[in-house]
């Protein structure tokens, strides 16, 4: 091949998933404001509660100018709709490019089966008390090791502790039939006893989001196989603290189930979809900041390795679709007692470990309203409130102090 035709070592990024669909939102965000125009100065414009103020001072200083001034605000309007649109452009071609790539070396394999592996995160020596960390289905493994300094995995195991990660992978032929059901009792459960036989004792299970509510299910399946119990930032009231997403999962239910109804997997660009959906305005606010970023700074470093993991996701097989944006969105099942698993409910009281729930206060995945019940329900867990994010407990640059600290305290204690 000659010089001049070989690839570049750094292609640029796809950019955010599905990119189409975010321009396409940004700019109707954006080209909105002209066509809002009319109707605000008819008065029919609903402003949210906290804008009220505003809305009206600038509706005052319009009136007090005068009819000539109309024409004006038009152009200036226009003018500040353009120049957000070539910010957040701006921002999406920085991220696309940047130098940035994960170079993390994946530790030893404990267990396989199918796509879904078992790493060992275990110190020189073998560490102290197992955990067995469970992430979500529906990305990759490596938010919990998404950098050597950002890392629960390595954390836990600089503190003593003998942590292993399932790192579920994309669903294979063996998994492309699976329901929630197969995840816990033929990969949870035997990566369980694996656990126990290599490190002599049960582990405890920490739970990750999803991966939270596949740990209560296992803890109530196998309460004498597990030493404790930690859910972060997980979910178990799906219509609480937003009605109107939960209104949004119910309308969107025959679709689903029609596009699920042939048994292939939901493809990743499809839950980006929904899950841009749940904030359209975000990648907007996200991007166009990052615009203004150093390239070369550590929160700028950060912001890629966070947006890279969270478009390297994962097609969720059919059924365990159906379960959960059916199940879990649509009809609330987990709360309302009807999610099962193996035939038997899942049911927060069932569950006699030792149990410690981490709550997330700026969580807009799963808001604390959603995730308080599920603690409040087991007997004795214990509950603490973090100043962080959904993600940003786990990477953010008070994670340690306000998340992994208290974790692996509480884990050394009860593990």
């Amino acid at each position: 091949m000659s010089p001049h035709h070989l690839p570049p070592l750094n292609p640029p990024r796809p950019g955010p998933r599905p990119l189409p669909l975010h321009l396409a939102i940004q700019l109707a965000i954006l080209s909105g404001s002209l066509a809002a125009l009319p109707l605000w100065r008819h008065g029919s414009l609903p402003w949210k509660p906290p804008l009220d103020r505003a809305a009206a001072e600038l509706a005052a200083r319009l009136a007090a100018a005068g009819t000539e001034a109309g024409p004006a605000f038009v152009r200036a309007l226009a003018v500040e709709a353009a120049g957000r649109a070539e910010t957040f452009l701006a921002g999406i071609e920085a991220y696309r490019r940047h130098p940035y790539r994960r170079d993390l070396a994946d530790p030893p394999t404990a267990w396989r089966a199918g796509t879904t592996r078992l790493l060992d995160y275990r110190p020189p020596g073998g560490g102290g008390p197992p955990l067995l960390v469970i992430p979500s289905l529906v990305n990759r493994a490596y938010i919990l090791d998404l950098t050597a300094r950002r890392s629960l995995m390595r954390y836990c195991a600089a503190r003593g502790l003998a942590p292993f990660l399932v790192d579920w992978g994309a669903p294979g032929p063996e998994e492309a039939g699976f329901t929630l059901t197969d995840y816990v009792a033929r990969r949870l459960e035997p990566m369980l006893d694996h656990v126990t036989a290599l490190c002599g004792r049960p582990p405890a299970l920490v739970g990750y989001c999803m991966g939270g509510l596949l740990a209560l299910a296992l803890a109530q399946r196998r309460p004498a196989g597990v030493a404790a119990l930690a859910l972060l930032a997980t979910p178990f009231d799906f219509a609480a603290g937003n009605p109107a997403e939960a209104a949004l999962a119910g309308a969107l239910g025959p679709l689903l189930a029609a596009a699920l109804a042939g048994g292939a997997p939901l493809p990743v660009d499809g839950l980006q979809t929904l899950f841009s959906l749940r904030d359209p305005g975000l990648a907007l606010v996200k991007f166009s900041a990052f615009a203004g970023w150093r390239r070369s700074s550590a929160r700028a470093r950060a912001f890629v390795a966070v947006e890279d993991w969270v478009n390297d996701g994962v097609p969720l097989a059919a059924a365990v679709a159906t379960e959960c944006l059916l199940g879990w969105y649509g009809a609330n099942s987990v709360a309302r007692g009807g999610w099962r698993i193996a035939g038997q409910p899942v049911r927060p009281e069932a569950v006699t470990v030792p149990t410690l729930a981490l709550v997330p206060a700026r969580d807009r995945i799963v808001p604390a309203a959603s995730a308080l019940p599920l603690a409040e329900r087991i007997a004795g867990a214990r509950i603490e409130r973090l100043p962080g994010g959904h993600v940003g407990m786990l990477v953010g640059r008070r994670a340690a102090t306000d998340c992994l600290g208290p974790l692996t305290r509480w884990l050394a204690r009860h593990a």
